[in-house]
């Protein structure tokens, strides 16, 4: 069963069968009508070009009549030619029914009778028979009726299915072989893309299909390529993160552990000082966790949204009012410029603990003497939020890795930042409201921070 599937499987069988049927009832519909045709077509044709010879036969009854002035001596040599030149058996009989000519030879009698009184031979009745009237002077003396025996259709058959059948063989063979094209085009990338998420599920993530095919079926094997490259970064994002959730938590349960030991077996004493710094470290394993949580909990919040109709102008300046303290513990000075009237559907909470990470990211890293500026303002059917400082800045190298996870960058290193989660938050904060959140730093010094929300009008 494998192996059939790895050939194609059942569904290129099928599919190639159904083609093929498809082709083989189409071929004998059409081969029917052919035949239907033609022998339409030959009996139209045999019947138009019988009733011509009957009018031949019946004008050259007519000069006859003509001539002799009547049946009974009339010449019937040139009518009887004409006759047996088309294969016609020929009848003539007078105004009154008598018959005057038959195939056994002129003959007179009472209507209806042949020779010697009795019933003449009547062929008028079948199939085959073409009668016409014969006329003289402008008016009806007689008429001639053909029998034409035997039609020719038979042959005319046999000529039309001597073309027929080797067109049918002929198209046979090519639905035959489009039908195998269509069907191994169809299901070879369905194939390819069935071993490849056989791998995939059997851990190898490099498994991917890798085959052109087309329409929909092409962005189908794309589309599982792409989601094959998203689950792989997903997975080296979640290893790398859970490497740097234990690097974060080691430092400070070491030095805890160390301290707790240290008292425990009376190398130190319990003094102040020495209990400040084991709750120092217990305050950053908090933090460490409680940061964690909240980053668990942006990365949930397109589902736990409870969505407004807020202005962003104001939810700025309330952002800023609950950072004035920290701001003004840094030595900050702090500017703002922000417009009014600004709606966005977004939850309010969430949008505020953004700004409240980006106003706490500039207090953090900035340098006493420094300014933050806030600016709102509406560009076309977005509401953009600016936090700029005038800080140390984020080297080049360092700049596209802010919004990760638990990076913090030798700056961060440097200033004994924070758990490096922050940003992290704000951007999933930003992308759950379908908005994008940038960074900009020039060499010089300062950074920009540029969060953009659709507007609702």
């Amino acid at each position: 069963m494998e192996g059939a599937r790895r050939n194609g499987g059942t569904l290129g069988h099928r599919l190639f069968a159904a083609f093929l049927l498809v082709a083989l009832a189409s071929l004998a519909v059409l081969t029917a009508a052919a035949l239907i045709g033609t022998d339409r077509g030959l009996g139209a044709a045999r019947q138009s070009e019988r009733e011509r010879t009957a009018e031949r036969v019946a004008a050259a009854a007519a000069a006859s009549y003509t001539a002799a002035g009547g049946w009974a001596d009339a010449d019937l040599r040139a009518t009887r030619t004409v006759a047996a030149g088309a294969g016609a058996n020929l009848f003539i009989r007078d105004a009154e029914g008598n018959v005057v000519v038959s195939p056994a030879g002129p003959h007179a009698g009472r209507p209806g009778e042949g020779p010697g009184g009795g019933h003449g031979p009547d062929m008028g009745a079948g199939q085959g028979t073409v009668a016409k009237p014969v006329q003289a002077a402008g008016r009806t003396v007689g008429s001639v009726r053909l029998a034409f025996g035997s039609p020719a259709a038979p042959s005319g058959r046999d000529v039309a299915w001597s073309w027929i059948l080797p067109a049918a063989a002929a198209a046979v063979v090519a639905a035959a072989g489009t039908s195998w094209y269509v069907s191994r085009r169809l299901t070879r990338p369905l194939v390819r893309l069935a071993v490849a998420a056989r791998a995939l599920a059997a851990g190898d993530r490099s498994a991917r299909a890798h085959v052109s095919a087309p329409g929909e079926l092409g962005e189908l094997v794309m589309a599982f390529d792409r989601m094959a490259d998203e689950l792989n970064r997903a997975e080296l994002g979640r290893r790398r993160v859970a490497a740097d959730v234990a690097h974060e938590l080691r430092t400070p349960l070491a030095g805890l552990q160390a301290g707790l030991e240290e008292l425990r077996d009376g190398f130190a004493e319990p003094g102040p000082a020495r209990l400040a710094a084991l709750h120092d470290q217990a305050l950053r394993l908090g933090r460490i966790v409680g940061d964690l949580a909240e980053l668990s909990a942006a990365e949930s919040a397109a589902l736990s949204l409870r969505l407004a109709d807020i202005d962003i102008g104001a939810l700025a300046c309330e952002a800023v009012a609950a950072r004035r303290a920290q701001l003004d513990a840094a030595g900050l000075t702090v500017h703002t410029d922000i417009a009014d009237g600004i709606v966005i559907r977004a939850d309010a909470d969430r949008i505020h603990q953004a700004l409240g990470n980006l106003l706490s990211n500039a207090s953090r890293y900035c340098r006493a003497g420094d300014s933050v500026a806030v600016r709102v303002r509406a560009e076309k059917d977005e509401a953009v939020i600016e936090v700029a400082d005038t800080g140390p800045g984020i080297p080049a190298a360092e700049r596209a890795h802010v919004f990760e996870r638990l990076w913090r960058g030798a700056s961060g290193r440097r200033f004994g930042g924070g758990s490096g989660i922050g940003l992290a938050v704000v951007r999933e904060l930003v992308t759950a409201h379908g908005g994008t959140v940038t960074i900009s730093s020039p060499d010089g010094g300062g950074t920009t921070f540029v969060v953009r929300l659709p507007v609702r009008w």
